[in-house]
């Protein structure tokens, strides 16, 4: 079965991380721009990133046999210093051209503020101008909270919700966002997030329409076989092969086609 993990940071990762996850089945996966544990104090500094993982991570998934993908945007955590994010946002659309980007994110909120709120405007707009789909970051803390009211500034703006995905669900915002008639992305994740059980259960509950499992495999306690391993989950549930095949592989494909740059038939 092929793998699709559409979000995996794998700029933290060491290349043993892609060996492994090409020899159980990955063969595509986006890395969404995030926060990279210290913020960054300079515009270039994301400049630089966004050059990293167009180019460098292609060329070392390549080796593996897999395919890499990314979005672009101004991490939320970073958001709270508008200043340097409009600078930011200044130059960032030029890298919306180039040909392994497939949508614009991570966005949306972290202390849920108001110039949080600010930044996640101007980017949805940047994305929508750009006629890219969008990665949304539900936040870690006040998640439910923090999902509310990006659907509200969603709503507010007037965004075609078929082309957002609502990322790291929990069994606390998944009716939210699947009311809202947003993709659904859950992160199988140690500690923070969801276990493959947790994830396989939510599957059951309502069903692998518009839905996605990832890893989020970053420089915390986290796993890049996250995929793989809830694909073993629901198949002790017992779920159908093409089941699971629509949400591992077909409902990542579908949603990052919709920036026209995605091609792995």
């Amino acid at each position: 079965m092929r793998i699709f993990d559409p979000h995996s940071h794998m700029i933290s990762r060491i290349t043993d991380d892609y060996e492994r996850m090409a020899l159980c089945g990955i063969v595509a996966l986006t890395e969404p721009s995030f926060w990279l544990g210290e913020p960054r104090k300079h515009a270039g500094t994301f400049y630089d990133y966004f050059d990293h993982i167009t180019n460098f991570e292609v060329e070392r998934a390549a080796q593996y046999g897999i395919r890499h993908f990314c979005t672009i945007g101004v991490n939320p955590r970073e958001a709270n210093d508008t200043v340097l994010a409009h600078e930011v946002l200044g130059r960032m659309a030029e890298w919306f051209d180039r040909p392994t980007v497939v949508a614009v994110g991570e966005l949306g909120f972290d202390l849920i503020t108001d110039a949080e709120e600010e930044i996640l405007r101007k980017q949805l707009e940047m994305a929508f101008e750009a006629d890219l789909p969008v990665m949304i970051h539900t936040p870690h803390r006040d998640k439910l909270e923090g999902t509310l009211r990006t659907i509200r500034v969603i709503e507010d703006m007037k965004l075609d919700v078929s082309r957002i995905l609502m990322d790291h669900n929990t069994e606390e915002t998944i009716e939210a966002s699947r009311d809202g008639g947003f993709w659904c992305g859950h992160t199988v994740y140690p500690v923070t997030k969801l276990s493959p059980e947790r994830a396989t259960a939510i599957m059951e509950k309502y069903g692998v329409e518009r839905m996605m499992v990832n890893s989020s495999c970053d420089w915390g306690p986290s796993d890049p076989l996250s995929v793989p391993r809830t694909i073993w989950a629901m198949r002790r549930s017992g779920f159908p092969e093409e089941t699971i095949e629509h949400l591992v592989w077909r409902n990542p494909l579908d949603f990052y086609s919709l920036s026209g740059r995605v091609d792995l038939e």
